[in-house]
């Protein structure tokens, strides 16, 4: 049978099942299995048996479920408010004043939750009424909260990050290191908006409060140390090349909990609800990677991704040129799939191309990463969208407007990555290097 009618037929069949509202991993698994029985003469248990083991016993993987339950604790803890409390004393002399807040406060919850959703929510849940309270125009609050929270996809400890680098074979403490310039680019881009928006803008800007003394904005800091102390815990290990990911990621389950028992917000309770929503999530993740690589050896069976790299070959197509299909390709799926599930689903079949292209498959990483970030603010399945419609009442609809400006700056983002890959490689490979 050709080719092309085989690929027509499969991805075809993938996005009936999807349509029918079924778990992803489930839908890949139909899918793949189907392909196998069908159209190639291989024993369908077994190829699917040792696939999903091969698929789950990796050591990579372990990390996975570490940082997550790291985030739900810290997502049951007081260390939003601590962020708020902490860095609000110095942002109220820039221009934008308070906004920066949620910027500054997503970032660094980034860098200890690797999770989106977690992020958004977490810093959320304090900041938009606090800024509702002072007066700011709700659609910057909501708009910079949006934007900000999907850096939890690129900032590491990045679970994202992690599913890329087990899919790909590539290293996870590389992948981390690379996504931190990028990370840092994408704050300072949504700043500067922020900044310049205020002052344009001056009468949606609610009245200067009265300035706090030097002495009283370095005690408030010290809200900030405990969250410090459990980046340079987690990060910083990675980075001195003291501890892998999955060592790093004990390390920081067991910082959270000590800071949760210290804030006094560690109980029984908190205990289960984190461990148990960590336990749904892994779970969840690793059936979706399980399914996914079935699907990519089913893939292989049938030659569609070496012939599609083949026929992309012969387009001649420049690396700009791929690259632009690329994105827009990943912006439609991540309409309708969240991340994880659009990292999965496709790099069987992109990997080759990539290769072909001769692009790095670390650098492809955090462009990949920044382009799904996109898609959490993109209805009329962004992640992102639907926790801040739960938290503001506003339809998704109106919530991704007031994001749209953050996601033409990942779009100035994206750009500035393919133009300057050294942003995402500069790091880690001199870090490496030593």
């Amino acid at each position: 049978m050709d080719t092309t009618i085989i690929a027509i037929g499969l991805g075809l069949g993938m996005l009936a099942a999807l349509a029918t509202g079924i778990w992803v991993a489930v839908a890949l698994f139909a899918v793949a299995l189907a392909a196998v029985v069908l159209l190639v003469s291989v024993p369908a248990g077994t190829v699917l048996a040792t696939t999903v083991w091969g698929a789950s016993n990796s050591w990579d993987l372990t990390a996975l479920p570490m940082f997550i339950w790291m985030g739900e604790i810290l997502f049951r803890s007081r260390l939003s408010e601590d962020m708020f409390e902490g860095l609000s004393p110095w942002m109220r002399n820039l221009p934008g004043r308070l906004l920066h807040v949620n910027i500054l406060g997503c970032g660094i919850f980034a860098a200890v939750s690797g999770s989106s959703a977690a992020t958004t929510a977490t810093i959320g849940k304090m900041s938009l009424p606090e800024l509702k309270k002072r007066g700011y125009d709700e659609r910057m609050a909501i708009g910079t909260l949006a934007g900000s929270g999907t850096l939890g996809l690129l900032i590491p400890p990045s679970i994202i990050l992690i599913v890329y680098g087990a899919a790909t074979e590539q290293s996870i403490a590389r992948l981390f290191i690379a996504g931190v310039v990028p990370g840092i680019m994408l704050c300072a881009l949504f700043m500067g908006y922020v900044a310049i928006w205020s002052v344009l803008n001056r009468s949606k800007m609610p009245p200067k409060e009265d300035p706090i003394p030097l002495w009283e904005r370095i005690k408030a800091t010290r809200r900030l140390f405990p969250v410090m102390v459990l980046i340079i815990g987690v990060v910083g290990s990675i980075y001195a090349g003291l501890a892998a990911p999955t060592e790093a990621a004990a390390v920081g389950v067991l910082l959270s909990l000590l800071l949760s028992w210290a804030a006094g917000t560690l109980n029984a309770k908190t205990f289960s609800q984190a461990l148990m929503g960590a336990t749904r999530t892994s779970c969840m993740i690793a059936f979706i990677l399980a399914g996914a690589a079935f699907m990519t050896v089913a893939m292989g069976f049938t030659g569609i991704p070496r012939q599609l790299a083949e026929w992309i070959g012969s387009l001649n197509l420049t690396p700009y040129e791929l690259l632009a299909a690329l994105t827009i390709f990943f912006v439609v799926l991540g309409c309708f799939l969240d991340g994880i599930s659009v990292v999965v689903l496709t790099t069987s079949v992109i990997l080759p191309m990539i290769e072909q292209a001769g692009l790095d498959l670390i650098w492809f990483g955090i462009y990949l990463v920044i382009v799904v970030e996109m898609s959490q603010i993109t209805p009329p399945v962004g992640f992102n969208l639907f926790v801040l419609q739960g938290m503001t009442g506003h339809n998704i609809f109106k919530v991704a407007r007031m994001a749209l400006p953050f996601f033409l700056l990942m779009v100035v983002a994206v750009a500035l990555v393919v133009e300057f890959p050294q942003l995402a490689l500069w790091l880690p490979h001199n870090m490496m290097a030593h």
